[in-house]
């Protein structure tokens, strides 16, 4: 039946009588290649966002930079002071931050708390307790040859134990503990500065290569110059209120 039809349907059209009928033609059809192009932008499209992702912002207003600065010197500052003696009190932070060498053949140094527990006993007295009896003379090698001033004892019960006295605060002590207080207030104010610096070079780049508007960038000007003595007064407050406390002590 079929054959009959396209025997039928071959002798209407010229065009098919020299064609066998086991032969079958096959057009390109337009609608395919429509598909295929539009599937080629919709992958390309697809692409787009993680290229432009890569696009670094150009955001005058982006002063994120300038707040991390900031936030690590104040962060860096108040832990350097709450390393110093205050109100005749001893910091135990001060000595598990201390290098201890375990051999004099090796450079290698341990942190002083990963080798021995520090522990406040009220007063004037801290007790540390080693983890191996080997480790006590390296310990009070440590501490001896730091600028803490401590001389550790050994306890009489206890091998594993050192007891280590507290000196009353002197004046000299006051006066070096309110010096070291000093530097890392000047080294915080230093970072403030240098990231301030760093903000400013990022707005001027933007203006000579015209990637924000004049206005936009002294508007943001002015808020880096806020941030930045909003900063620099986190700072010294932190500052002065170790520097009343460490004299008062």
């Amino acid at each position: 039946m079929q054959r009959i039809i396209t025997q039928s349907i071959r002798s209407s059209c010229p065009r098919l009588r020299g064609v066998p009928l086991n032969v079958r033609e096959f057009a390109n059809s337009p609608t395919l290649y429509k598909k295929t192009d539009k599937a080629k932008k919709i992958s390309a499209s697809a692409s787009e966002p993680e290229e432009s992702s890569n696009v670094p912002s150009e955001d005058p207003f982006d002063l994120s930079q300038l707040h991390n600065g900031i936030a690590t010197a104040v962060a860096r500052l108040k832990d350097d002071l709450s390393k110093l003696r205050a109100g005749g009190r001893f910091n135990t932070a001060v000595l598990e931050s201390l290098r201890v060498q375990l051999s004099k053949d090796s450079k290698d140094s341990v942190k002083l708390g990963d080798l021995a527990q520090v522990v406040p006993k009220g007063g004037r007295m801290v007790t540390l307790l080693a983890a191996e009896e080997d480790h006590l003379k390296p310990l009070t090698s440590a501490i001896v040859s730091s600028n803490l001033s401590l001389t550790p004892q050994p306890d009489p019960h206890n091998a594993l134990q050192l007891n280590i006295p507290i000196p009353p605060p002197t004046k000299e002590s006051r006066d070096k503990n309110v010096q070291a207080a000093k530097q890392a207030f000047e080294k915080a104010g230093s970072v403030v500065r240098d990231s301030r610096g760093a903000m400013h070079k990022r707005l001027q780049d933007m203006q000579k290569k015209k990637l924000a508007r004049p206005d936009d960038v002294r508007k943001a000007h002015d808020q880096m110059e806020k941030v930045t003595e909003q900063g620099q007064k986190e700072v010294k407050d932190a500052f002065e209120g170790a520097k009343k406390t460490l004299e008062q002590s």
